[in-house]
């Protein structure tokens, strides 16, 4: 049964750490094989579950040692129908491993939860298509393909379900209404250009009135993800209603663009303690964040180094 799924903690108050950039730090730090950028397939094996609870467990020591609560990602983001059928899975075993994704993390939970430090289960979905491109649906098209994973989540421990890099505004209304059928507490993350704006030139401020206009404000907050503070601090219109709306971020190392990324051989890590000083900035700017983590290229070390600047004596004094 899911324990916090009717009152979700983090939106009490506090400080959340979430982990960093899963995928990247398995291909490039530990030359880990992962088709279609699918984390999702260490699942399927003894090892491959061994390394998700090594790579979270780094995490987690972070958040024990400063005393915040934590979301836990499953290992989901490619665990969809089209993704899924590129590798091998059918319906039946993809909603299995979306099961077996939160059923990793209520061992975790176990062992790292203290009272004043919850860790709340997030099923993880990520976009139909590419994360760095503009996807075409329909809200309802949306609804309808991501209905499966939400489903097995809904059926799991999962507290909640996070949409992330998602590029149109469309599918995050189809996502939201998804979860609101399914009786799952959600958030949506948008991805941006270097200008601040999604794939195809709508702004973050449209997108997330947007998305409330038509789900009745369903998602419980959004984030901003796969993107440098530098891409979008600029777009953070202070004065606005919308920006109380942002209650996470998981930034990349990389101040590079996603075609620069995506056309790269190696790893830009991007400096940890400039990331966590731009994190600094952002929770004076962005009153109900409440999230922090990291996307790609981020790993342990520039979620400490958030933490540091963030948490630490000196940051909460200042």
């Amino acid at each position: 049964m899911a324990k916090y799924r009717r009152s979700l903690p983090l939106m009490k108050g506090g400080t959340f750490l979430s982990d960093g950039g899963m995928e990247t730090t398995l291909i490039f730090h530990e030359g880990v094989e992962l088709p279609h950028f699918a984390s999702f397939v260490l699942l399927s094996t003894s090892e491959g579950r061994r390394r998700l609870l090594n790579y979270y467990t780094r995490y987690l020591d972070i958040a024990q040692h400063h005393g915040t609560g934590f979301v836990l990602d499953t290992a989901t983001w490619r665990a969809s129908a089209d993704w899924g059928s590129k590798l091998g899975y059918d319906a039946r075993a993809l909603a299995e491993l979306n099961q077996n994704a939160v059923y990793l993390l209520t061992e975790l939970r176990a062992e790292y939860e203290r009272p004043q430090a919850p860790i709340v289960l997030n099923g993880a979905i990520g976009p139909r298509g590419d994360g760095y491109r503009a996807g075409r649906m329909s809200p309802d098209e949306a609804e309808d393909y991501h209905a499966a994973q939400v489903a097995a989540f809904a059926v799991s421990d999962a507290d909640m379900i996070c949409a992330y890099t998602i590029t149109n505004i469309d599918e995050a209304i189809g996502i939201a209404r998804s979860a609101q059928s399914h009786g799952m507490p959600c958030a949506i993350s948008f991805t941006v250009e270097t200008d601040g704006r999604l794939p195809n030139g709508r702004s973050l401020k449209d997108a997330i009135e947007i998305v409330d206009a038509a789900t009745g404000r369903f998602p419980q907050y959004y984030m901003i993800n796969c993107a440098h503070p530098d891409h979008f601090e600029a777009s953070l219109d202070t004065g606005s209603a919308w920006i109380h709306r942002i209650g996470g971020i998981r930034a990349n190392a990389s101040a590079k663009s996603h075609s620069e990324l995506d056309e790269s051989e190696t790893l830009d890590a991007g400096d940890p303690a400039d990331l966590g000083q731009r994190y600094r900035m952002l929770t004076d700017r962005l009153p109900r964040l409440r999230v922090l983590g990291g996307c790609c290229g981020t790993d342990h070390r520039h979620i400490a180094a958030i933490c540091e600047a963030c948490l630490s004596p000196t940051a909460l004094s200042a």
